[in-house]
């Protein structure tokens, strides 16, 4: 058979060419721009998703510098086991007594023996006029407390001590106990009623630390922070709680006091250590995180102890973790008590 004629064939292809443009063009059109809308969309959502999560792990990022960009609530595996008091959540003054020493006695009768207390060399062959002024501190706290009825009383002191098993907070409230302060009206017998205006903070390694770990353990008892503190101690370290601590927290001046309480035999030598091993080295370290004040808290913490005010104080994150390059930089983030200026 000859082949059809050239002319005949092109006008088939023509013809089949025009009938495949007009059937599928408008369908591929149609699915281009389908695809089109569909990829702008993902676009959007995506981008979306990427700034959310941006904005999160910034915030996450400056969280512990400002506390107030995310909102932290403690695991409920913590939660279910917190049931506070509801007679001390009104509670509005904390009263602190700071640890010096661990007192291992349990009978009124051995408060005063060196024997029965743990000490640092130095504290050591003073006769029991040092110890008289730690027991004249707990006495003098109790009695704040016992005055004042919006008041907690926090003894402050971890476990500093390698011999003991115990920390300074609860040697000090044991002996508070064994003579009978917390109810000097009733008659003395082994087991004292329980006070509940009177709890313990373990953890503090330091002077500044049983300062501000005290306001979170104020925090951890009642579900707020305190509008009065007052700190009962040695008068010889008033400047320093006064000047620096109180400063560093930043807590209101007018809303502070310090109680004095000196041995009654006190030494020249102590007096010149407290300036030299604490006042100086916390001016120019104001928050005691470098060198020779970090050191110390090192040597204090041989069992490795550490706290949880991050989860139950959050709003205090911020200030726990503030150690800047510029050991005199004053924390400028937000505080609870900033409202009380």
């Amino acid at each position: 058979m000859l082949p059809s004629p050239v002319s005949s064939n092109r006008r088939g292809t023509s013809q089949h060419l025009r009938t495949f443009s007009s059937s599928d063009l408008k369908r591929a059109l149609s699915l281009l721009r389908a695809r089109s809308r569909f990829t702008n969309l993902s676009i959007i959502i995506l981008g979306g998703c990427f700034c959310v999560s941006f904005l999160y792990n910034l915030a996450f990022i400056f969280s512990s510098s400002s506390p107030s960009l995310v909102a932290y609530t403690p695991p409920q595996s913590i939660l279910s086991i917190i049931a506070r008091n509801s007679t001390l959540e009104n509670l509005s003054h904390l009263v602190i007594v700071p640890g010096h020493a661990i007192w291992t006695g349990t009978q009124p009768d051995q408060v005063l023996d060196e024997d029965r207390w743990t000490l640092e060399e130095y504290q050591r062959g003073g006769g029991s006029y040092r110890i008289s002024a730690f027991v004249e501190h707990i006495r003098r706290g109790v009695e704040i407390t016992l005055q004042d009825d919006t008041s907690l009383l926090i003894f402050s002191g971890g476990q500093t001590r390698l011999q003991s098993t115990t920390t300074e907070a609860e040697s000090y409230m044991r002996l508070a106990k064994s003579l009978g302060l917390f109810h000097p009206d009733s008659e003395q017998t082994h087991r004292e009623p329980y006070f509940l205006r009177a709890t313990t903070e373990t953890y503090a390694l330091d002077s500044y630390q049983n300062f501000l770990f005290s306001l979170a353990r104020f925090h951890e008892i009642t579900g707020r922070y305190p509008l009065q503190v007052t700190i009962v101690g040695y008068e010889m370290k008033r400047r320093r709680f006064e000047e620096l601590h109180r400063t560093a927290v930043r807590f209101p001046a007018h809303q502070f006091e310090y109680v004095g309480i000196e041995p009654t035999a006190s030494e020249e030598a102590a007096r010149i250590g407290e300036v030299k091993n604490g006042y100086a080295p916390y001016k120019l370290d104001l928050y005691g995180c470098h060198d020779f004040l970090l050191a110390k808290r090192l040597a204090r913490n041989p069992f490795l102890r550490f706290h949880s005010y991050h989860t139950s104080a959050p709003e205090l994150r911020g200030l726990l973790e503030w150690c800047p390059d510029d050991a005199r930089m004053v924390y400028d983030g937000p505080l609870p008590w900033d409202i009380y200026e």
